[in-house]
């Protein structure tokens, strides 16, 4: 039976050198399940794998759309599942890494999701009940529906919470028979580490950024039309920045609450994949372990 690897995990794990390690060892190319660097123009805050290291292993799913497009959950699990046949049609190892849990669970958990998992009449709906209510009134929503999935978000990110919503409601969890990933013997591994110990590497990885030059990363793109609204401005290390170029916030703020948001994220991420079947979390060495013995 043909393989799949997964590895997912929190932020600051070393998921992406893990992945590119054993697609060197085991003939492998790598998809990309970050929601961040499926968009062009957006490398340093999404810690894009650099091109020399892409050329020498083949990344899917890495600039695939504009800063001004849209992208799903959806779209995602179709343009994976393409991807993974491509691969393994070639006689290579299929290795998806990313941090995005809501990919990596659409894919483990079997759900199919239509056309009207995106209808905007849904979201709009949601949207007028908080502004109504309140956001906390829509996150009850979503936890009398899947407190597990509640405890993920905060409710002041309504367009997640909207989200999983829509998914618990309009997402289909199909029959065995259906799984797209039928034909394949999977190992879906979630890295974990010391709390303390990726803090500190998240506040070491966003002042490296900032030296790279994302602050003029963020610039440029606003320079050529990137704006508020957009989904890919919406990611953490980029829409702290519009505070700043709108002077309500010094850069020494901005960087800060980068790094808070991103210590913010790895919490729910944890509380996250918890919630995704047949993922087993452990540490980076009993994940290269569990990889090799897999793979033999």
């Amino acid at each position: 039976m043909k393989k799949l690897v997964i590895i997912t995990g929190l932020t600051c794990t070393g998921k992406s050198n893990l992945a590119i390690e054993i697609a060197k060892e085991y003939n492998g190319e790598i998809i990309s399940a970050d929601s961040v660097q499926i968009y062009k123009g957006l490398d340093i805050g999404s810690a894009k794998i650099d091109k020399l290291t892409r050329n020498q292993i083949p990344h899917h799913l890495i600039d695939i759309k504009n800063f001004d497009e849209n992208y799903n959950v959806n779209q995602f699990v179709n343009d994976c599942k393409n991807c993974i046949d491509d691969i393994a049609f070639r006689g290579k190892l299929p290795i998806i890494v990313g941090g995005t849990g809501l990919y990596i669970k659409a894919l483990l958990s079997n759900y199919n999701f239509g056309e009207s998992a995106n209808d905007a009449s849904f979201r709009e709906h949601y949207t007028n009940l908080a502004k109504e209510n309140g956001n906390e009134y829509v996150w009850k929503i979503l936890n009398e529906m899947n407190p597990e999935k509640a405890k993920s978000v905060h409710p002041n990110n309504l367009k997640r919470v909207i989200r999983y919503i829509e998914i618990e409601k309009l997402g289909v969890k199909q029959s065995p028979a259906n799984n797209i990933l039928n034909g394949f013997d999977i190992l879906a591994i979630g890295i974990t580490g010391d709390r303390a110990i990726i803090y500190n590497k998240i506040n070491h990885r966003v002042d490296e950024m900032v030296a790279f030059g994302l602050e003029k990363e963020v610039a440029d793109l606003i320079k050529m039309g990137a704006k508020r609204g957009d989904q890919a401005m919406n990611s953490i290390g980029y829409k702290e920045w519009f505070d700043y170029y709108d002077n309500k916030i010094d850069k020494e703020t901005t960087i800060e609450l980068i790094k808070q948001h991103t210590r913010n994220y790895c919490k729910r991420q944890l509380t996250f994949l918890k919630t995704i079947e047949n993922l087993k979390l452990c540490g980076i060495e009993q994940a290269r372990a569990e990889i090799k013995e897999f793979l033999k």
